[in-house]
Order: C-alpha cells, then structure tokens, then sequence
C-alpha cells in the first residue's frame, strides 16, 4: 500500500465489524410474519375501512418489494381488503404514472417518476393531501426526526402530500468488494480505506492476478446516472463542496454559488475513472451494461469492486450467501483531509410515497401510511429492508435485527454525510426554477462518458465547458421562473455560514 495510506491510517481507519466469512441474513430478516418482527400483529385501523376495497401500489420495488409483497398480504387479509402491488423499474414509472394520471386511471398511491418536481404535481392536480386521513395528523408528524415535512418538499399550503418513511442518508457509491481478490491483491478496505492511487492499483492488481477471467472494477456505463454519481462523491470525499443531490443545485457550492465542475477535485476524480480504462482494470464492455447487470456480475466473481449502494448488502446476502465481500468508503485523496458527502435537508427521497389525486381509497391509504410512520412500522420495515433504503427513524434502526454489514454501513454513511441546505426550503419559489431547468444535451454523466470512452480528450477544457453550459442552463430557467412571476435570483443559492463539515437545520436558513 502507499506510505501516505499507512501513514494515515487514524484518518482513514473504518472499523472493522465484520466477522469473516459471508455473513448469513439475520434472523430478523425472515420475511413471514413481516408485523411478528415487531410487534406481533398489526395495530388497529385508524379509519373505517370499506370490505373488499381494492388498493394499487406502484413503486421501484428493489429490496423494498420484499417488504411490501408479505406486509400487503398480511395487511389485506387482516383488513379485508385487497392491495395490488406494482413493483416496476423508474424508466417504466416515468411512462405509467403520467399516463394514469392523464387518463385517471393512475395508481392509489404513487412514486413520482424521477426529476419530477413535487410542486409540479401538485399544482398540476396531479396528487391529495392526507391530513384527513390520518387523525391528529400533527402529533403523528411530531414522531419524526426534524426536517422531514417541510414546504415546497412535501408540504404545500399547509397540507402534507408526502410520505418520507425512508432516509436520504445514504451513498449509491460507496465500495463493495470481494474479500478474496482484495486480499490477494493485498489490501484491505474495512481496515484502511483505499485512496485513489490506492483504488487504482488494487483494480490493476486484482485484473492481473485474473489473467482474463474478472477485473479490477465494474459499473453499470450504459445507465448514464452513474458516471456523475461517481465523480461527484469522489470529488466531495476529495474537498469539493457540493451540494444536494438535486436537479439544479447537485454540483454547486453553496458557500458560493457556483458550479464545481471545473474544481481540482472534479478533475482529478474523472482521471481516476480515466486511468482505471486505461489500465485495462475496468470490466469490458461496461458502456453496455446497466447498473442491475453490473451488481450481478458481482457474485459471479466476474469484478473485484464495484462502487454502488446499500441495497446490494441484502440481496447479496440473501441471494447469494456464498459470497464473500465487505464494505467500504468511496476513494479518498491520496492528500490532505477527507470531505463529506451532503444531501439536502427534507429533499423528497425516491421513496417519498404519493396519494393520487382521483383516489377513493384515502382510508386505506392514510392506514398504511400511518402505519410506516410509526416506530413498530418503522423497525419492521428495517427488518427486511436494511441498510438499502434505512428507515426515517434513527430508533428503527437502533432496534433492527440488521446484519453486520448493513450496520456498518449505516455507521459508515454516519461518518461520511451531513445535511446540507436545501435552496427550496429556503425559498420555496425556486421549485419554479426546478421545473424549468433543462441540463444541457451534453450533460455532467453524458460528458465523464465521453472522457472515460475515449470520445472526448482534455479533461481540464471539457470540465471548464461543462461549468459554462450549466451557469447558461440555470441562468435561463431563473429567467424563465422570473418572467412567470416568481421572486428567485441565484442568491437564493447562496448560503455563506455553510460548513459542508456540520449538519445544516432549520435554524441556519
């Protein structure tokens, strides 16, 4: 390993909570009875339910879905009811919800479709509050941790439109391994976490030892999102003060301002992709094969890293228990202090859950919902879900049967994230700006693809291109949103008492 990374082990250490071996589910894990892992049974209904109603569901799905198959069975029968769960991929939501929607023939309960604004759909009639639906609505509300209903996110008017049962604190991009080539390649990253000349030469090694039959690292190339999700956490774990991960305000500092595409740390994160093909480390063919194919090349032995998220700990467990791989910190600068990943405070997670807006079957709804918001509902859910999408509620997790790896992940994403602000909260008229911002065609992940591909050269020239394209893309949508009425300027970006060290509150707008 590097002196630097020797040297610096008390800054990098990551504790090490894994036993050796691949480590079974938990016995919370068990998917039937999903209600006995906490309390036993389900509570009471808080409404009058209407027998035989019907109820239809539609989300991501992923390890959730595990969840939500045994909870609406049980849920159905206990209640008399019939709930038909739609489990489908985001690219199929983005074309189910607005055409049921459009032809009122939508889902009772919703995800929205990914970079759809919130405040879009419910000034385009597309959603309904549930405060009639949940009794003593604000008391229920007072159980969950601060900043989670908040105008302009999944408050509107005063009325709750949202349901964020599951916490944004999380990283898509933190290391997955397998133990026997890192071992054989000579590291070790539940000990020390890899830097990036570290996580270079580990791929180098591990491609060498494999002589052809699996390579140093894998990511899904041809699901475009992750190029960015990549750089952009390498880059903040390297100093770069991102912020939120957000339509418009993803990559700029807040203290400032300003994009940061063309910052030091950005550069130096698209060079690592950038040498991790040029070695020959990075699984062939992966501008071809999306994120899901690539985490399952995994287990198959086909890579040694990946650079993913918490939801591939349960379903590798549960999937492939044979498996043996750990957990780990994105790249660190092979210099000076490590960053901190940020999310934006309240920002509606892909979880958040919607009521449409022609649904008959609030009742039901507001049932379950209220149940999801509850500690019981809360640890049951941790139960079979984990780590991959954690619970709202830090009590959940406290009292979870999870894994060693879920927890140390947990614990690791504790260390490495903080709150940062969110520019709708602070001002809720730039959700005008949101809905009109366009990314320019040759985005963020559309322009590391190209370097890391080979289609476009200069690092340094197309990063400081990227930044103008994107001041030229934000500067017209707050023109837009102005011509329209809203009282927005880019100031509203602006947050100089932002330490992207400290969790940014309420208090600090």
């Amino acid at each position: 390993m590097s002196s630097h990374n020797q040297t610096s082990l008390s800054r990098r250490r990551f504790i090490k909570q894994i036993a050796g071996g691949a480590a079974a589910l938990g016995a919370g894990t068990a998917l039937s009875p999903v209600l006995a892992q906490s309390s036993g049974s389900l509570p009471p209904a808080i409404n009058t339910l209407t027998p035989g109603s019907v109820l239809r569901w539609i989300d991501s799905g992923d390890q959730k879905a595990v969840f939500y198959k045994a909870f609406f069975q049980q849920y159905a029968q206990n209640r008399g009811i019939e709930v038909i769960y739609d489990p489908l991929p985001w690219n199929e939501i983005a074309k189910v919800v607005p055409l049921g929607v459009r032809n009122k023939t939508a889902h009772d309960v919703f995800a929205l479709p990914q970079n759809t604004n919130p405040a879009d759909a419910v000034n385009e009639g597309w959603l309904q509050p549930y405060d009639d639906f949940i009794p003593d609505i604000d008391t229920w509300k007072a159980g969950f941790p601060e900043g989670a209903f908040l105008p302009g996110i999944n408050v509107f008017d005063g009325k709750t439109y949202g349901l964020p049962f599951t916490s944004n604190k999380r990283s898509s991009t933190h290391l997955l391994f397998n133990r026997a080539y890192l071992q054989e390649a000579g590291f070790d990253p539940e000990t020390t976490a890899l830097t990036h000349s570290d996580f270079r030469e580990a791929a180098r090694k591990i491609t060498e030892n494999g002589k052809g039959r699996y390579f140093g690292f894998i990511l899904g190339g041809n699901q475009i999102g992750r190029w960015s999700a990549i750089v952009r956490d390498i880059a903040r774990l390297a100093g770069a003060s991102a912020g939120a991960d957000s339509v418009i305000e993803a990559d700029i500092d807040f203290r400032t301002g300003e994009y940061t595409f063309d910052s030091d740390q950005y550069i130096q994160a698209v060079e690592l992709l950038i040498a991790l093909q040029k070695d020959g480390s990075m699984f062939p063919g992966v501008m071809g094969i999306n994120a899901p194919q690539a985490r399952a090349f995994m287990p198959q032995g086909a890579a040694g890293m990946i650079l993913q998220g918490p939801w591939n700990i349960p379903a590798w467990e549960s999937q492939n228990p044979e498996f043996d791989f750990g957990i780990g910190s994105a790249p660190l600068p092979d210099e000076g202090a490590a960053g901190h990943l940020t999310i934006g405070q309240g920002a509606a997670a892909p979880n958040t859950m919607w009521l449409w807006s022609g649904s008959t079957q609030g009742a039901i709804a507001g049932d379950i919902f209220h149940y999801l918001g509850t500690l019981q509902g809360q640890t049951a859910w941790a139960n079979v879900v984990g780590a991959g999408d954690p619970p709202i509620m830090p009590e959940a997790i406290e009292n979870a049967d999870m894994s060693p790896r879920a927890k140390a992940v947990l614990q690791l994403f504790n260390e490495q994230i903080r709150v940062g602000p969110n520019p709708v909260v602070g001002n809720p008229a730039l959700s005008a700006v949101v809905s009109a911002f366009q990314a320019p065609d040759l985005s963020f992940a559309l322009t590391v693809q190209g370097l890391v591909g080979g289609q476009l050269s200069d690092v340094s020239k197309e990063m400081k291109a990227l930044k103008t394209r994107y001041d030229d893309a934000l500067n017209q949508a707050f023109d837009k949103a102005r011509a329209a009425g809203s009282d927005v300027s880019r100031d509203d970006l602006v947050f100089a008492n932002w330490n992207p060290a400290d969790d940014f509150g309420s208090k600090d707008y």
